[in-house]
Order: C-alpha cells, then sequence, then structure tokens
C-alpha cells in the first residue's frame, strides 16, 4: 500500500527481457537505502518486489500482466520513473490509499500552463470512467492527484510546480502514456451495491 506521494525521482538503469516478462533495474539512492529482499516500491505507480538491491539500484520482477497493463513495457534505460516506498501504519496519509494495482493506461491529451500551475488532460478509458470524479482521487504515474474536472472521455488535473519539478509529470507531453489507478474504494462500493446482498442481520 502506497500514499502516491513520491519519495525520489529514480531512473531504469537496464531491462533485461525474459520471454513474457522483463527484469528492471532502477537506480534511486533513497528508496534503497533501506530496502531489503521482498520489500515494496512503487515505480510509476505500479507496485514491484525488490529481488535484490546494490549501490542504490535495485532490481525487481515485472510479470506480462503488469506490462499490458501498464507503460513499464515501453521502459528503457534512461527513463526516468516516480519512486516510492510503501506505506508504513506510523506514517502521515499525505495522498490517498494507492494499491500500486494500475488499472489501465491513459494518454496525455493537452498540457496547458497557467500563471502558478498546470493543467494537464489525460483520456479516460471507458470501463474507468464511471470511478472518476470531480474533486475525487486518481493515480497517475504513481502521483496522487485531485481530479479538477472529468468528462465521459477524460478528466484533468492541475499540477502545482513542486509535482511538476519532482516527478515525470513535469516532462510529459501530449501523445504520452501514463499509469492510471482509480480509487478501489469506488470497486468495492459498485460490487456490493450490484451484488444486492444484504448486510447480516439487515431485515429484507
Amino acid at each position: 500500500m502506497f500514499t502516491g506521494i513520491v519519495e525520489e525521482l529514480g531512473e531504469v538503469v537496464a531491462v533485461e527481457e525474459q520471454g513474457d516478462s522483463s527484469r528492471l533495474t532502477v537506480r534511486g539512492p533513497l528508496v534503497t537505502s533501506d530496502a531489503v529482499h521482498g520489500d515494496s516500491i512503487a515505480v510509476n505507480g505500479v507496485c514491484l518486489t525488490v529481488v535484490s538491491n546494490e549501490d542504490g539500484a535495485f532490481t525487481a520482477d515485472v510479470m506480462a500482466e503488469t506490462l499490458r497493463r501498464s507503460s513499464l513495457c515501453g521502459a528503457s534505460a534512461g527513463t526516468p520513473v516516480n519512486l516510492e516506498r510503501a506505506l508504513r501504519l506510523t506514517d502521515r496519509l499525505g495522498g490517498h490509499l494507492v494499491q500500486g494495482h494500475v488499472d489501465d493506461t491513459g494518454e496525455v491529451l493537452a498540457v496547458t500552463p497557467q500563471e502558478h500551475w498546470t493543467v494537464v488532460r489525460v483520456s479516460l478509458p471507458a470501463d474507468l470512467a464511471r470511478y472518476v470524479v470531480e474533486k475525487g482521487s486518481i493515480t497517475v504515474d504513481g502521483v496522487s492527484l485531485t481530479v479538477s474536472a472529468v468528462d465521459d472521455e477524460a478528466f484533468e488535473v492541475s499540477l502545482i510546480p513542486t509535482t511538476l519539478s519532482a516527478t515525470t509529470l513535469g516532462a510529459r507531453a501530449p501523445g504520452d502514456s501514463v499509469n492510471l489507478e482509480v480509487d478501489v474504494t469506488a470497486k468495492y462500493v459498485e460490487k456490493l451495491l450490484l451484488s444486492g446482498v444484504r448486510p447480516p442481520g439487515q431485515a429484507s
């Protein structure tokens, strides 16, 4: 579990293709400072398990399902990535509860600079649109953001200078692919409502 508050802007060092999976080596001195085998680190919003950790870089295996659903399929040596270590129970929840389970990718449609912030418009896959609401939370490349506008085809987020400089979002341009994770709470509510199952002890 993560918060969507990026700790470090890292970099992919190497990608080793392994048939239906890949092994990534990612440089991130901060997130690897206390990492051990089996720890979870979010890479552009994708929860990966540390296989090894050495000299400020860690390796992780990325299975086919993850490659299919995320932009990590296009990662190569030199690709910048947002990094975050897993949430501890004593940490402040500065963003929102993020699983690191990317739902799909969206395409950056427009980047519009304002006086003190930048508005980014991202395409919204049809099967995710019902989970995204104005002023709700969404994770874009591992960054917890507030939806400033939304319709059936796209949503907008407003990025402050800190977000632009401290994450990969500051370099995103129209046509770029970004990882999306919607708020899982909405999925659970939907399933419960559609199931028609009443809580124990509640009269029909």
